[in-house]
């Protein structure tokens, strides 16, 4: 699915990373360039991961499929990220689930974002039984991950490795929609590359992802028709916005 990588692409592009990096699951490469976004840079998956030594931050999982070689991909990238952070949504953690990959990338930073479908075959339980403890069940899937945890829906919740958590209280139905789970990853990888801690850069993430929805709703585009690929705009909006209130804030006596 291109358009997943694409939505999660054009987001770290919008929401602050200097250069996105996209790395294509098909063969031959379905395009050239992205001619709604030409900044951005297309490769084939092996040449991105052959480039591992340039990238900061990765968001992995979206549109990969899960065929053998999208397994072997995600092993690699566990082997070469190094320090650097990874997003893990989708196709990433329905790898993970069914043991077609292990968690085995290291000491390095890991989001995990999945839904509760998703969460409930990690945990090899059922989607109700996610939905009846939200909290709980954020906090076993980061005991059991050591890693950072963003429980998709209604009141996101945030968990950190240390099984701290927190209910994100921005966003609507209009994020029900598909793709914006790839925005989302996409905005959380712009962040960790941009150097953001990962207490910022993920609870503000999710926090930022729901406030554009709210604004593109108080705007009148949604959540009836509010679709994915209009979140990155209202993600840059919101950011530059809330620099200038900051520097006005600064420059008062």
């Amino acid at each position: 699915m291109t358009g997943a990588a694409l939505l999660a692409a054009r987001t770290a592009l919008k929401a602050g990373a200097g250069k996105v990096l996209v790395g294509l699951a098909q063969s031959p490469m379905p395009l050239a360039c992205d001619l709604i976004q030409p900044e951005l840079m297309l490769k084939h998956a092996d040449a991105l991961l052959e480039d591992h030594a340039s990238i900061h931050a990765w968001a992995a999982g979206c549109g990969l499929g899960q065929r053998e070689e999208a397994a072997t991909w995600l092993r690699t990238l566990f082997t070469v990220h190094g320090a650097s952070p990874i997003v893990l949504d989708a196709d990433g953690l329905n790898l993970l689930s069914n043991e077609a990959v292990r968690p085995t990338w290291g000491q390095g930073l890991v989001v995990l974002t999945p839904h509760p479908a998703e969460a409930a075959r990690l945990l090899g339980i059922t989607t109700q039984q996610v939905q009846s403890d939200r909290p709980g069940t954020a906090r076993a899937l980061a005991s059991m991950f050591k890693s950072w945890i963003v429980l998709k829906g209604s009141g996101t919740i945030v968990c950190a490795p240390d099984l701290s958590w927190q209910i994100n209280t921005t966003g609507n139905v209009g994020l029900a929609s598909g793709g914006t789970g790839d925005v989302l990853s996409g905005l959380l990888a712009s962040l960790l590359a941009q150097g953001f801690a990962p207490e910022i850069a993920v609870t503000g993430g999710v926090w930022l992802h729901g406030r554009a929805a709210d604004v593109l709703v108080n705007e009148g585009k949604g959540p009836i028709g509010l679709t994915a690929g209009e979140l990155a705009e209202a993600i840059r909006t919101l950011r530059n916005h809330a620099r200038s209130e900051d520097e006005v804030a600064a420059q008062k006596p």
